[in-house]
This record gives C-alpha cells, structure tokens and sequence, in this order.
C-alpha cells in the first residue's frame, strides 16, 4: 500500500486549485483508494453555499471520490497516466446522509468493482469520522489525454 502526497496526486490527475478536491492519499493498492479532503472554511464554494450556514456542496463530495477514483486508476492500473485522462460516464444511487462543514476531514474510500476494457465502475463511501456523509456507485472512462 502506498502513500500519496499532494504533489504526488498532481502527477497522476489534472486537476489543479480550486477544483483539486483531494489532500492526500492514505492508502492506494490495486482496487482500492483511501483518500482525504481537507475542508477549510477558506473553500470558495462556501461564499455561496451557503454564506450563513457554510455546507460542502454533494455535488463537490461526488467529485472529490471521482479523483480519488482517478488516482487510484492512474496510480495502479493505466501503464502512462500523463497520456491518459479519467472523464466520468455516469453517477448512480448517490446518496448524502450528512452534512460536510468547515474543519471536517473527509476520508473517502473508493473500489473498482468492474473493469471492460477502459470502461471502469467504483463504489465510493465518503466519510466524516465515523458517519457516512456520502456514497455513490460511478462508471469512467479512460480516454487519451489528447484528442486526435
């Protein structure tokens, strides 16, 4: 099981400040992602979502365990992740079940349940301690990273 820094995951993903939702990587092995976003209250999503009641938009938790999904692809299963780009196909059965906050860590876990050809599926659970704040089943696609 290897350990991923932040400069490590921008070797691996393309995503850069602000939409960068992943800090670290705990663990990362074939199949399996264990990840972490820390949320500060300096997000820019906050200004708007909702200025007196700061909440992590779903729709950001969705994409923080997509990238921890792409990392774990890029990190364990694509042979040149600098010509190769992750891109989401489909999200289902996402649900949310509590509320992400300014100072919550959010550790997300994310396993490849299926793979045909570079068509891949993943089920995700988001996490803040112990509670389940999201959880979801996405499909991706792996395409060149370079249209031709």
């Amino acid at each position: 099981m290897d350990q991923l820094k932040i400069e490590d995951i921008k070797k691996l993903i393309p995503h850069r400040y602000p939409f960068l939702l992943v800090d670290r990587v705990l663990e990362v092995e074939e199949g399996r992602i264990l990840s972490v976003k820390n949320v500060s209250v300096n997000e820019e999503f906050f200004n708007g979502h909702f200025p007196e009641r700061p909440i992590m938009p779903g729709v950001l938790q969705v994409e923080a365990m997509a990238q921890s999904g792409a990392i774990m692809l890029m990190h364990s299963h694509i042979e040149n992740p600098a010509e190769s780009l992750m891109v989401f196909s489909g999200i289902n059965r996402a649900k949310f079940r509590k509320s992400v906050v300014p100072g919550d860590q959010l550790t997300m876990e994310v396993k490849l349940v299926n793979q045909r050809r570079n068509f891949y599926t993943m089920e995700g659970t988001a996490k803040v301690g112990d509670d389940v704040a999201c959880e979801l089943e996405a499909s991706a696609a792996v395409v060149p990273s370079e249209e031709e």
